[in-house]
């Protein structure tokens, strides 16, 4: 009942809350990190205090993903953790939402989620060996008010992790999707006064990343969700 060892994480979609505290974590463990995002030099200051890299990725165009993989495998980095963490979002009254907006909300919540899955399994099936995890929200199951394009995104995204999870999984990868119901505190957003517990910690959203991501073959996870004891359900 041996636990998987990992070298390698790329995490797509990086930035100041719970990516950080994932690349933390991993780089803790032992693991190299590579980050990506848009505008990779927002990511400088934490690839230097983990000792990973900076990398800039459009996750919702293919060939910048497929350049993003290729230039980690010219390095020797090619992931054997990948974290899909990039959302899109836009809010408003069903009639006044700008269609193109709504597009591009879609691209980046799943579309992304998509395109880095699909190059990360090209990589690891010849490996049988890899996991490869999607960020989630309260979205992916249930859609609140004015907020069509966030829902529709996420509710794609689990699609995606389901089917990869069925597909890959006895093939060796081990794809799970992680449903975030509630906010999660950050240097900009912190708990309500005199509610303390009111948002979750994302050091603890990252170690439960790090648990699955840990499980032995035989019990697998394909998801989690993950509430503070006062959201409601």
């Amino acid at each position: 009942m041996n636990a998987p060892t990992y070298h390698t994480a790329l995490i797509v979609g990086a930035g100041s809350g719970l990516s950080a505290s994932l690349a933390r974590l991993f780089a803790r463990e032992g693991l190299h990190v590579a980050l990506a995002a848009r505008d990779a030099g927002k990511l400088a200051p934490l690839a230097a205090e983990i000792g990973g890299d900076a990398l800039a990725c459009d996750a919702t165009e293919p060939d910048h993903v497929a350049r993003l993989f290729e230039a980690l495998a010219g390095r020797g980095l090619d992931p054997d953790v990948v974290v899909y963490n990039a959302s899109g979002r836009q809010r408003g009254p069903l009639v006044d939402l700008d269609a193109a907006e709504v597009a591009r909300s879609l691209a980046v919540s799943a579309y992304g989620g998509f395109l880095v899955g699909q190059q990360a399994a090209r990589r690891m099936l010849p490996r049988g060996f890899g996991a490869i995890a999607f960020t989630g929200a309260s979205a992916s199951v249930k859609g609140y008010p004015q907020s069509a394009p966030f829902a529709m995104g996420k509710f794609a995204l689990r699609g995606l992790a389901q089917s990869m999870a069925r597909e890959l999984a006895p093939q060796g990868i081990h794809v799970a999707h992680f449903v975030i119901d509630g906010g999660i505190r950050s240097p900009s957003q912190q708990d309500p006064p005199g509610a303390p517990d009111n948002m979750l910690d994302p050091d603890a959203i990252a170690a439960t990343y790090w648990h699955v991501l840990r499980q032995p073959r035989s019990a697998w996870t394909w998801e989690v969700e993950l509430r503070p004891w006062v959201e409601r359900f």
